[in-house]
């Protein structure tokens, strides 16, 4: 059978640190349509947040003339995210996934972004080039969805 979009939305902006939270509602109202627990919706406000926030931090090294795209589909009880930025990339992806892993550790960041996303979606893609930015794609499919579809 294939999959059924049922909807989809992106939304791009500045990449300053107060528009994470923009990010976080944008996309919580987004998959609300799909009756999420609360525990699903709070998991994926938190992924929104880390990684929008690894875009900007580190991605864009906290300048604020550069753009963080968000992309979210929704295929029957299943929401897609992706979180992109055209900034400086990540050298090590497979180091930068480690637990407590950080390329900033004097602004004592805890390294756990790439650890608390894989732990709250079903999926997590990374994938980055060197001064071409960082695209992370990840998977949920919301439990409570199952009852609205059958």
């Amino acid at each position: 059978m294939a999959s059924r979009i049922r909807n989809h939305m992106s939304l791009t902006f500045a990449s300053k640190s107060e528009n994470e939270s923009l990010a976080r509602v944008a996309v919580a109202a987004f998959v609300s349509q799909l009756d999420p627990t609360v525990e699903e919706l709070t998991d994926i406000k938190t992924v929104v947040s880390e990684a929008v926030t690894n875009a900007i931090i580190h991605g864009y090294d906290g300048r604020e003339d550069g753009l963080v795209h968000i992309e979210t589909r929704i295929e029957e009880d299943t929401v897609y995210l992706t979180v992109r930025d055209d900034g400086r990339g990540i050298e090590d992806v497979e180091t930068a996934r480690q637990p407590l892993y950080t390329s900033k550790p004097e602004l004592e960041r805890s390294g756990m972004g790439f650890t608390i996303m894989e732990n709250f979606m079903d999926a997590v893609e990374v994938e980055s080039r060197p001064g071409h930015g960082t695209i992370v794609r990840m998977r949920k499919r919301i439990e409570s969805t199952n009852a609205i579809l059958n």
